[in-house]
């Protein structure tokens, strides 16, 4: 595959059974003793739903959500730790399969800001439909503030 830009910034996506995990371990500089950005997104039940959380999407939104920058090369890196998956935002026009053992990669470049859903699209066990994805894209100063929280909790 060619290379046409360099990227700057790299995601890896896992799935599971029946979630998705992400790492940024673009930010080494900024952290203690090799700790990456990472976090675990589940779908959110309507059951306990804080009140604040009311108007979100059913069956879309997910406890945390993916930010990314917009203007930025991105590359994408997924793969599954235990069944096939497949990582799929319609609105962008992509979708990649998450394979146990083998790692995808794929460029990404988001032109404006919003808010995208997308799910699982691989019929990977009785709770596929439940594996949402949410990527929020956000203006590169916001998401540089959003990763300095992100580090400062950790």
């Amino acid at each position: 595959m060619d290379e046409i830009a360099e990227p700057e910034l790299s995601l890896k996506i896992l799935g599971h059974q029946w979630f998705w995990s992400y790492e940024i371990s673009d930010f080494n500089s900024c952290q203690k003793d090799g700790q990456s950005l990472k976090y675990v997104c589940y779908m959110m039940v309507l059951d306990g739903m804080p009140r604040n959380k009311q108007g979100y999407f059913r069956l879309l939104e997910t406890n945390k959500r993916v930010i990314l920058p917009t203007n930025t090369h991105l590359r994408l890196l997924v793969s599954a730790a235990d069944v096939l998956h497949s990582w799929t935002v319609p609105s962008f026009g992509l979708t990649v399969d998450a394979c146990p053992g083998r790692l995808n990669q794929l460029n990404l470049f988001i032109k404006r800001v919003g808010v995208f859903f997308g799910q699982c699209s691989e019929i990977c066990g009785v709770n596929h439909g439940f594996m949402p994805i949410v990527v929020e894209a956000v203006k590169l100063d916001e998401y540089l503030g959003w990763v300095s929280n992100q580090m400062e909790e950790m």
